[in-house]
């Protein structure tokens, strides 16, 4: 297809392609794609109405055990993602919340769930420490054989460069949760049913050997082997937790330390509205405030609060999703129709101008409760998700203000009185001027707190890179983006402080391109996906006159990695190991939010003219339905470094941004 073909089909795809965005707009105006990541939530929800009493209806036991049965693996159990091989982790939660709900053992699912989990070396010995712990919780496994995460902890001053107060926040509340539980020696009565799953899980062998198999890990699941040093500390903590325990003084230390945990888990819950910062935190609070007092209105609500996670299908079941995506996926969407430029805009006004209010509202707009709560400012932040949750985020907040202070620049789009004030865009910019690091760079929900020094402690086993904020290439291109908006539309408090901050993340950006011309992503898959935000970054400080020589290179190599990488159908597709390796690893076949990627990233780069971006939209033309929309087909999101996610309208308005802009380049409208 040559360019002028590629042009004129476009123009109708573009049309196309906000239709179908429209059709997904829900009636507040936003927008919302489940992320999807793995069914070790729904277990442990599961779990958690059991142990709580919780009452299961037969549908919802049908619709439970319906999602247990699609995201099966090959080989028998279930993975950390929807493309992963079966985990030994996920697939014991797995099995023991589908006998929980009352599925017999000879179910054929789980008749090779138990096959699985029965061939691999070590058997339940081998689960990782999240593993071991959960069912330590639930009286199936002996507490004797987990490395310790001890309450005390959570008492260490803030200086101390290995506080908790120092690590990434989801590591920090997810640890918090297992310290008390743990270190309040909570054990849930399953009943009767508990010495059938424990004949089940452990063959021939017995509980009380787990003292025995603390360092075992499983081969499956096995990301970051603990090192000699942390390896070292578990044994140390372990064996003079034998003796301290003896130690006047030590029990009331015990005492203060989970009241200290207790009181942070109290707090967090209150502040998030009983959400949590995220499930996987929110369960373990559930069951921390539940163990205390199942009548505690703050775990009554704790477990109401739990449900905003989760969705519900025929054909998937009910499930638990890891995050809740709505002001990311609005604002995006939100981007992608205005790519078509101002004619487009003002043909889907009302929809634009529903999503406008909607993303208005969603800032953070008060600030939490002070205290000594290790939390960060939030006022002038969005969430990832609707916001109720209260933990914003420095990238989600810039792309919020991206798609408002665009929707502004639309003559006659946005009204007076719907137009977001300025000095809700000054907070916004105030905002993410606090997420901003030391290095330049910026960070997700806090500035890092801790050094590279904490990766050496990382006990989850499964992820990378989880113990401490970083500087990520995605935010940080965001953010510089946003600034550089809010800079233009004069709502920037401190005009010199945004400049810098500004200068400081694009040496970020420039000193983090690899020799090959691309950048790493951290939250997508991955080379393309970073690259595709570092050239957004490059191509806004070129518009707005800020531009350099260097920058113009970096462009340039960026370019020719992209083409590069082209596939010979026209798309791009990147495969989810490139994340785990940190080297480039082509998909099998082409993808469409890759290739809606590169496209984006050829556009930043100028060359909306060349072939390689022509052939690129063929490809998502050719991919189209006759709806406007695109099929989905794999991973392409990642939390962890493993934890890999599929943004369910990442394949529809990515592709709609590319396809709109490129028409509306062509056409002279953009």
């Amino acid at each position: 297809m040559g360019i002028d073909l590629a042009i004129a089909d476009a123009d109708g795809a573009s049309k196309r392609a906000t239709s179908a965005l429209a059709a997904l707009q829900k009636p507040d105006g936003s927008w919302e794609g489940e992320v999807v990541w793995c069914p070790i939530i729904t277990a442990q929800a599961v779990i958690l109405k059991v142990v709580t009493g919780g009452e299961v209806s037969s549908e919802h036991r049908r619709l439970f055990l319906q999602q247990f049965w699609v995201t099966q693996r090959p080989g028998g159990g279930w993975g950390l993602h929807p493309e992963a091989s079966s985990y030994r982790f996920v697939t014991t939660l797995v099995y023991v919340a589908a006998r929980l709900l009352g599925e017999g053992p000879d179910h054929p699912v789980l008749a090779e769930a138990r096959a699985f989990l029965n061939r691999e070396p070590g058997g339940i010995f081998g689960l990782p420490q999240w593993g071991k712990v959960w069912l330590s919780l639930v009286g199936l496994y002996e507490p004797d054989g987990l490395n310790p995460c001890p309450p005390e902890l959570f008492l260490l001053p803030s200086w101390l460069p290995f506080s908790p107060r120092r690590f990434y926040c989801h590591t920090r509340y997810i640890y918090l949760g297992m310290a008390f539980l743990v270190g309040s020696g909570f054990r849930a009565e399953l009943g009767p049913i508990s010495k059938t799953l424990i004949q089940e899980l452990y063959g021939d062998t017995a509980p009380q050997d787990a003292v025995d198999h603390r360092h075992d890990l499983a081969s499956t699941d096995v990301y970051v082997y603990p090192g000699l040093l942390l390896r070292a500390l578990y044994d140390a903590v372990y064996h003079a937790g034998k003796v301290i325990k003896w130690i006047p003084g030590a029990k009331q230390l015990r005492r203060i330390a989970l009241e200290r945990c207790l009181d942070q888990i109290r707090f967090e819950q209150q502040q998030t509205n009983y959400q949590g910062l995220s499930p996987v935190n929110g369960i373990l609070n559930c069951l921390a405030l539940f163990s205390q007092d199942p009548s505690d209105p703050d775990a009554v609500a704790s477990l109401r609060g739990l449900e905003c996670w989760k969705w519900e299908d025929e054909s998937e079941g009910i499930r638990y999703a890891g995050a809740r995506s709505t002001t990311w996926d609005t604002s995006f969407a939100l981007q992608a129709v205005l790519a078509g430029g101002p004619s487009l805009a003002m043909h889907s006004a009302e929809m634009l101008r529903n999503a406008y209010r909607c993303l208005a509202n969603m800032q953070m707009v008060s600030e939490i409760a002070a205290g000594d709560h290790d939390r960060d400012r939030i006022f002038g932040g969005w969430c990832f998700s609707d916001g109720v949750h209260r933990w914003p985020v420095s990238d989600c907040a810039a792309e919020a203000i991206i798609a408002l202070v665009d929707c502004n620049e639309v003559p006659g789009l946005i009204t007076e009185a719907d137009r977001l004030p300025a000095s809700r865009l000054r907070a916004a910019g105030e905002f993410i001027l606090s997420r901003q690091n030391a290095d330049g760079g910026f960070g997700t929900y806090e500035r890092r707190r801790g050094s590279g020094f904490l990766e050496r402690l990382n006990p989850s086993e499964m992820f990378g890179q989880c113990m401490t904020e970083l500087s990520y290439l995605e935010c940080t291109a965001s953010s510089i983006r946003a600034l550089l908006r809010l800079l233009h539309s004069g709502a920037v408090e401190d005009v010199s402080r945004a400049e810098e901050a500004i200068d400081r993340g694009i040496a970020v950006i420039l000193r983090e391109q690899t020799s090959d011309g691309s950048w790493p992503g951290f939250w997508g898959i991955n080379f393309i996906y970073g690259t595709h935000f570092a050239l957004a970054a490059l191509h806004d400080l070129r518009s707005s006159g800020r531009g350099s020589p260097r920058c113009d290179a970096a462009v340039s190599r960026a370019r020719e990695w992209i083409e590069a990488k082209q596939n010979p159908d026209g798309g791009w597709g990147e495969d989810y190991r490139s994340c785990l390796t940190g080297r480039y690893a082509g998909s099998r076949t082409s993808l469409i939010a890759g290739t809606a990627w590169a496209c984006l990233g050829l556009f930043h780069a100028e060359a909306a003219q060349c072939s390689a971006a022509a052939r690129g939209i063929e490809f998502l033309l050719k991919r189209q339905d006759h709806h406007g929309g695109w099929p989905r087909d794999g991973v392409n999101g990642v939390f962890f470094g493993t934890a890999m996610l599929e943004y369910q309208l990442y394949n529809s308005y990515f592709p709609a941004m590319a396809v709109n802009q490129f028409a509306s380049r062509h056409n002279g409208t953009n």
